[in-house]
């Protein structure tokens, strides 16, 4: 998946990508999003199970009041995750990669590619998942380097700000 990939009718694709250096080894790091036990300490509260290959779990974000279904399309163990979900509408995928690196850290890229609507619609989508995965990547180096939860995804949206959905 990358910024040239192109549709049916010739328009470039909308896909948002970030990336982070994690210094952990990708073991760590992949298991970090595999197992909802450590995901729910940097990003959603809770997982129905493992991420693997095949498989098909909840994610839920309890202060939003909201859950998503996600089906794994392809899993390769220490390197590479894509998944299917349907956060808006129509359902997107979430690819990541990672990338070990020579002093055992590791460099995640993440994917989010699908997006579809009016192009007001998609560059909305593409903001908010770039800002997102950006958010849950700095907290999962927060949290995987330090041991310490920044809540960023939790305090995104807090209630009763004016203008925000929380």
């Amino acid at each position: 998946m990358s910024d040239s990939m192109v549709t049916d009718d010739s328009a470039p694709a909308a896909v948002a990508t970030t990336g982070m250096l994690i210094h952990r080894p990708a073991r760590d790091v992949f298991e970090a999003f595999v197992d909802p036990a450590i995901t729910s300490t940097f990003w959603f509260t809770g997982g129905s199970g493992r991420l693997r290959s095949g498989a098909t779990v909840q994610w839920e974000w309890a202060m939003y009041g909201f859950a998503v279904d996600v089906r794994v399309l392809a899993f390769e163990q220490d390197r590479r995750i894509l998944i299917e979900w349907a956060v808006d509408t129509a359902p997107t995928t979430v690819e990541w990669v990672f990338e070990p690196l020579p002093d055992d850290s590791t460099f995640v890229t993440v994917t989010n590619a699908g997006f579809t609507g009016t192009p007001e619609e998609i560059v909305r989508q593409v903001s908010d998942a770039a800002g997102g995965f950006s958010f849950t990547l700095a907290s999962l180096k927060a949290y995987l380097e330090h041991g310490i939860e920044l809540n960023l995804v939790r305090d995104r949206f807090p209630h009763g700000l004016e203008g925000q959905d929380g």
